[in-house]
């Protein structure tokens, strides 16, 4: 009896593995869409709030100097008093923030 027990090596079957595999592709596919999507979701709030911080500067930009920033915002973005770490970029996209010329708003497109 003793060396029937030694010879018989522990370890999973391929079934067990097998069953193991499967319910971790079923709970990766249920979290990853659900990840993926609240990325998205962060992203369109983090650049709505950088349109709203860029608004707001422009606005002080406008009370202290009496004149609009350029629709690029170099003059602002250069000043660290409006913008201390520089003018953020889209997050969505990378590219830079542009403003209406006739509203003096940040320019949504695809908002």
């Amino acid at each position: 009896m003793k060396n029937r027990n030694r010879n018989k090596k522990g370890g999973f079957s391929l079934l067990e593995l097998l069953a193991v595999v499967t319910i971790l592709g079923i709970i990766a596919a249920i979290i990853v869409p659900r990840v993926s999507v609240s990325s998205d979701t962060a992203k369109q709030r983090v650049r709505a709030h950088h349109a709203a911080t860029i608004n707001s500067a422009v606005e002080r930009y406008f009370v202290d100097t009496g004149a609009w920033p350029n629709n690029t915002m170099n003059v602002i973005g250069a000043d660290v008093n409006y913008f201390p770490e520089g003018i953020p970029l889209n997050p969505v996209d990378g590219t830079a923030y542009t403003l209406n010329g006739t509203t003096h708003r940040v320019v949504q497109f695809g908002w």
